[in-house]
């Protein structure tokens, strides 16, 4: 399927003249090497893994997971039990690198679901427990902290509350000090801005928050709402944690039965991408850094063209020079890789199967050379080589078992 046009960047161009989006995808690149020459030179480097636990039907972990990772070869071994926690589906780590935070998607935590912190030792791997708080909403869905590491953020799927947690100075948690719910009409169409051939014709009638995330500036905070089909604008009070809705422009709104879940930002800070899991569509939006709004540019499917045939996509992330996105998709079990061009525009450029069922997210190592497939209804964990000339995927052959993989996370 259509590749890159072949030494589009190969010819030499002067320094002063060099487009700035050029520019920083060499910079890019030049990180990614800095900080493959870092981990061989502070030592190991940990992957986490979240599961889900309970003992019921794709519920086999028991918590978190330790492996450690080779960055040369894409190897995960010598897999340890770091914590006993209730599905810790979704883990975020702190900007200082000492603290992990797992949510509990669970409900019984006083009326709804849970937040757990750990302390992380450097050198071993090994993950302390600091304490459990309540995130505001049952079943949380996803954890994120910003740029500061004073505040956490947590997106409640059932309900759909968004909540914000104070991180105390020894990296614990403290209570809600913030929690902003849904409201407004939830559109329970079937079928209205589907594609065809989508698992968008069940609908999803009620507010299901599904992730929320500072923006690059640390200004605003955007959360998705797949029930609601929207992804929320909030101006974030730096002094106080507090959220407010942004003036003028709230949010946006998707097609209905669209469902938002996940969501990337560019490094230049003014494109941002969200991935629909119903509609099985990546939306681009022009992002305004100076008022926290999104404006709509174009709509692609996550699917190679012609698919057919249900599919819930799930997870979506950028390639280490920002040249290639990448999209996962369930019950179609693979990811499929998109050109970025100049303008930020996607175009599909292939995909390839995960080697296993249900890929509920995927995570690139902090060399850029991997990607990892958490396969949920397969309980393993496939390894894929970025091709740098491209950037799409290449199976390596690992398949390293896992039980009822949900998120893996790095540690540099």
């Amino acid at each position: 399927m259509g590749a890159p046009e072949a030494g589009r960047l190969s010819r030499p161009v002067a320094v002063g003249r060099i487009h700035p989006f050029v520019a920083a995808l060499f910079t890019g690149f030049t990180l990614a090497l800095s900080v493959m020459e870092t981990n061989a030179a502070i030592g190991p480097v940990f992957a986490y893994l979240g599961t889900y636990t309970g003992g019921g039907e794709h519920q086999n972990g028991e918590g978190i997971y330790r492996f450690a990772l080779n960055p040369r070869s894409g190897e995960l071994s010598n897999r340890q039990l770091a914590a006993r926690t209730p599905s810790p589906s979704w883990l975020a780590l702190h900007p200082s690198r000492r603290y992990l935070y797992a949510v509990n998607e669970v409900e019984p935590f006083s009326g709804g679901g849970s937040v757990t912190a750990f302390a992380v030792d450097r050198a071993s791997g090994d993950l302390r427990p600091l304490n459990t708080v309540a995130s505001g909403g049952a079943s949380p869905a996803h954890i994120s902290l910003d740029a500061t590491g004073q505040w956490a953020f947590v997106a409640n799927y059932a309900g759909g509350a968004v909540a914000v947690l104070p991180v105390h100075g020894d990296g614990s948690l403290g209570d809600a000090v913030c929690v902003r719910r849904a409201v407004g009409p939830v559109d329970a169409s079937h079928t209205a801005g589907a594609d065809s051939g989508s698992a968008a014709g069940g609908g999803q009638p009620a507010a299901h928050a599904h992730m929320i995330q500072a923006d690059p500036g640390n200004r605003f905070v955007l959360a998705t709402d797949l029930g609601q089909d929207r992804i929320f604008s909030y101006k974030l009070h730096p002094a106080t944690g507090q959220l407010t809705p942004v003036a003028g422009q709230s949010f946006v709104s998707l097609p209905a039965c669209a469902g938002p879940r996940h969501f990337v930002f560019h490094p230049n800070r003014r494109w941002m991408y969200c991935l629909q899991e119903a509609a099985s569509t990546v939306a681009f939006f022009r992002y305004d850094s100076s008022h926290g709004t999104l404006s709509l540019e174009q709509t692609i499917s996550a699917l190679p063209p012609g698919t057919t045939g249900a599919n819930f996509s799930s997870h979506i992330a950028l390639g280490p020079t920002g040249r290639v996105l990448y999209a996962a998709n369930r019950l179609h079990d693979a990811i499929s890789a998109f050109q970025i061009g100049l303008d930020g525009r996607l175009a599909f450029l292939g995909e390839s199967p995960t080697m296993g069922r249900y890929p509920r997210s995927f995570a690139i190592e902090p060399g850029g050379q991997f990607l990892f497939a958490c396969n949920q209804h397969t309980d393993n964990i496939t390894c894929f080589r970025i091709r740098p000339e491209d950037g799409l995927l290449g199976f390596t052959g690992r398949v390293i078992p896992a039980p009822t993989p949900a998120c893996l996370l790095f540690l540099a």
